[in-house]
């Protein structure tokens, strides 16, 4: 019954029965409602900032997720004022306009003055505690978000002063609080393990992941077998196609090349000629068959260089030519093949240390160190801005899955980037990938890797499901 109208049926519209001695009602029966008043920064600034006495000014900002309120925000409106709602210790602050709305809800320890996207509860002869806690109850959130509008979204206060409220006796509001209380504990409890649990099956598939990777490439996943063709052999065979490469003009000869052995238990390393012991800088021990070696020493490893870049700029085609990979084409361990440029073919002929016509490895250098991903080389493209190709020299011998898992491993990104600078992006230099090193098994174990790898990572992808 409303006024002096005549009663009107609304079994409808209530939400649930109640037991007897409840009483539904509107929220504006049970509290005054009203919402506060917006400042101008400009104004807020001038005038409000740094009072020493006052009412503090609570904005949505000031009322937290965890339902606490930063009293002490620096902005404080004079006792004298008489143009601002003030909001009364006990009352209940619900955020009702923006991101926050319905999510952001408190008690107040303190009279306050407040924002106008939020609504002040200021109780009549009701528990503040239990209101404060209905507010936050699934029937109450439902009904919320049921009579959001805007494209901001929000309440209207008149639209909250309608909304039921099913309400116990007063005795009865105070032992729901005390039951509610009790409980809270446990409940945060389990809300904190819960999160904790969420959070682990979240990450649990890339930190098995990199746990296996770290196994795989200390050379402790598969089984070695003295049979096979150890890794110095691959090594030789790598030397004799480069100088090879080098006489017909398709590489240049590597001025800063060095040789890695092992003599005595420990690691050394032959650069012009001056051997040096390099045991601090190998990560861990491997097989007997592996080698510790440089990406150099196994791979062409190139970009394009500045100076190329105004020779495809001014001959741009728009969806012509041969297609430029720039560092947003590598994301993560998938290259994405949607491209923005491309490259006259002629030009991209002449410059053909940078063209990518077979299958090999592509990084960015700067920005998102550690991103590569395999290109099959079934056409023909171009290196663009920020990218590295790693062609590897004999990859019959030595596979592009295998230096593509070891990168991704945690010893491998650490390798990429040692060498990374200080600089607004994240970035390393083309010899900072040549310098990475690498344990570089036998053939077959490699190729045992891959195929246990891919089949784990099969499974593992599974548990994301």
């Amino acid at each position: 019954k409303m006024g002096d109208n005549e009663p009107v049926c609304i079994a409808d519209e209530v939400p649930f029965e109640i037991p007897d001695g409840w009483e539904w009602c509107r929220l504006s029966f049970a509290n005054e409602i009203y919402t506060g008043n917006s400042i101008n920064e400009n104004v807020k600034k001038q005038k409000y900032t740094n009072l020493k006495e006052g009412y503090n000014y609570i904005g949505t900002k000031d009322v937290g997720f965890n339902n606490e309120i930063a009293y002490d925000n620096g902005i404080k409106i004079p006792f004298t004022e008489n143009n601002f709602k003030i909001a009364n210790k006990n009352s209940v602050l619900l955020c009702i306009e923006g991101g926050s709305a319905g999510r952001k809800i408190a008690i107040l320890k303190e009279d306050v003055c407040f924002g106008n996207k939020l609504c002040c509860f200021k109780q009549y002869c009701i528990n503040e505690k239990f209101l404060y806690y209905y507010l936050q109850s699934n029937l109450f959130t439902d009904v919320f978000k049921e009579n959001t509008t805007g494209i901001i979204g929000g309440v209207s206060v008149n639209t909250i002063k309608s909304l039921f409220l099913p309400l116990p006796p007063l005795q009865e509001q105070q032992r729901i609080v005390t039951e509610i209380e009790k409980y809270l504990p446990l409940i945060n409890e389990y809300d904190k393990l819960q999160t904790e649990l969420n959070t682990l099956d979240k990450e649990f598939p890339e930190k098995l992941k990199k746990s296996i990777l770290q196994q795989a490439i200390k050379g402790k996943l598969v089984e070695q077998d003295q049979s096979d063709e150890p890794a110095s052999v691959l090594l030789d065979k790598i030397r004799e196609e480069k100088e090879k490469l080098i006489k017909e003009g398709k590489i240049k000869k590597d001025k800063n090349e060095s040789i890695i052995y092992k003599r005595d238990n420990s690691y050394y390393e032959k650069f012009n000629c001056v051997e040096k012991c390099i045991d601090d800088e190998i990560p861990f021990e491997i097989p007997e068959s592996w080698e510790w070696c440089y990406v150099g020493n196994i791979a062409f490893v190139t970009k394009l260089a500045g100076f190329e870049y105004t020779k495809y700029i001014a001959n741009n085609l728009k969806n012509k030519g041969i297609p430029l990979f720039k560092g947003k084409n590598i994301r993560g361990d998938v290259l994405v093949e949607t491209f923005e440029g491309y490259i006259d073919e002629k030009i991209s002929n002449e410059l053909f240390r940078s063209q990518i016509n077979k299958k090999c490895l592509l990084t960015p250098y700067v920005g998102s160190i550690g991103n590569m991903a395999i290109f099959r080389g079934n056409y023909k493209a171009h290196l663009g801005s920020n990218v590295g190709k790693i062609e590897i020299l004999m990859n019959n011998l030595i596979f592009e899955e295998y230096l593509l898992f070891y990168f991704k491993s945690q010893t491998g990104y650490n390798e990429l980037s040692k060498f990374k600078k200080a600089t607004a992006q994240e970035s390393i230099s083309i010899d900072a990938i040549r310098n990475a090193l690498i344990p570089l098994p036998p053939t077959n174990v490699q190729k045992n890797i891959i195929q246990l790898l891919d089949k784990l990572w099969h499974k593992i992808s599974a548990l994301n499901n």
